[in-house]
């Protein structure tokens, strides 16, 4: 089997999907996207095909391999993003061309199922209570909400306590037992980390995201190593040498890899791995599309520290289209009792709807985050 071609189609709202192509008629698909950087990616998969097209697709680990140490300069957002979204498809081709789920090549199943958690409010915190009561009522067991809104190295007592209003309003509104999840965004400097996380504690979070962005992690290590609520990061490290360090600091009790960006389920597998040997639990970060998710629920499924999905079904960004809309068959996702199935067809277990991706490939987007400033006028962190 050869690989004949690969093709990106920018898909709205925000995502890039990629097609690789074979000699045999077989064919995989992937997601390799960096939010608001999906030309640039798009750019990266096209330089990479150079190398990809005549091979067979079934050599994933010597093409990862090759496509990561061959250039001079490696890693990073766009080149594990690239190439992540080609590992992705590589693994669907063989998948197919086997009659298996990937996670029958990876070892076979460790769970048949995982719990999955839906995004309330947006990236301003509003009416997160009543989202949160919808979401439980839709079956959902555990819900994720940004926390603070752009914050000072040093900033006023009204922000900490907006803050904690919005979260006890939605553990009134949920009760005990239901997970929550708060997303600091890395939108909080080391003062103000400091501060929330003692303020947020009585709510007994399932976690707290991005305390602080991971280049700071070292300089309020004490603070998290301390906290009662365990903390979750790793959404913008990018391979197993990033994360080598997050994990060896002791800081962080989550790890959420992406696979979109982390270079595919060739790499988020051994991440997952170096993690359980920290004894640190797996949640990948998913506000992605489709075929994402499919990939996230095959490494999922082989990873026994795995212990919740992100997904974006409803998420605030997704306002032109949503998660099911570029499947075939939307209930390979469907969500029951707060789970979601692994999904046991051929390759990732989906069926793209290729004619519908290409339709909505001919507009396209150019989704790029907000910039946001403080009153003084200063750039403020997203």
């Amino acid at each position: 089997m050869k690989i004949t071609s690969l093709t990106t189609f920018a898909a709205p709202p925000r995502w890039l999907f990629l097609k690789i192509e074979t000699d045999e008629g077989i064919v995989g698909w992937g997601e390799p996207v960096l939010e608001g950087r999906a030309a640039t990616v798009a750019a990266a998969v096209e330089e990479l095909a150079d190398y990809l097209v005549g091979k067979d697709p079934r050599q994933i680990e010597d093409h990862w391999t090759v496509l990561y140490r061959s250039g001079f300069y490696r890693g990073g957002g766009v080149h594990m993003s690239a190439l992540a979204g080609i590992d992705q498809a590589l693994w669907d081709i063989k998948g197919k061309a086997l009659g298996v789920p990937v996670h029958e090549l990876l070892g076979g199943r460790v769970r048949d199922r995982i719990k999955v958690y839906s995004w309330i409010g947006g990236d301003r915190p509003a009416e997160t209570a009543a989202a949160a009561r919808d979401a439980v009522a839709r079956g959902f067991s555990a819900v994720k909400m940004n926390g603070p809104e752009e914050l000072q190295y040093l900033d006023t007592r009204d922000k900490v306590e907006k803050v904690v209003a919005n979260v006890a309003a939605v553990r009134e509104a949920v009760g005990p037992d239901v997970g929550i999840g708060v997303d600091f965004h890395g939108r909080v400097h080391r003062p103000m980390a400091r501060v929330l996380l003692e303020a947020l504690e009585p709510y007994h979070l399932m976690f707290v995201e991005e305390p602080v962005l991971s280049e700071h992690v070292d300089g309020v290590a004490d603070v998290l190593r301390a906290s009662s609520t365990p903390i979750a990061l790793g959404e913008r490290l990018y391979s197993r040498w990033d994360f080598r360090h997050v994990l060896e600091s002791g800081v962080v009790d989550v790890i959420q890899p992406d696979l979109s960006h982390a270079g595919g389920i060739t790499e988020v597998r051994k991440i997952a791995a170096m993690a359980e040997a920290y004894d640190v639990a797996v949640a990948p970060h998913c506000p992605l599309g489709p075929i994402a998710l499919a990939a996230c629920l095959q490494l999922d499924a082989v990873a026994y520290n795995a212990v919740i999905q992100e997904q974006s079904l409803g998420i605030h960004y997704n306002t032109s289209n949503d998660l099911l809309d570029y499947v075939v068959d939307p209930a390979v996702f469907a969500y029951s009792d707060g789970m979601v199935e692994i999904p046991r067809g051929p390759g990732l277990g989906i069926e793209v709807d290729e004619d519908y991706v290409r339709e909505r490939a001919a507009v396209g987007h150019r989704w790029r985050n907000p910039v946001w400033r403080h009153a003084d006028g200063s750039f403020a962190e997203w």
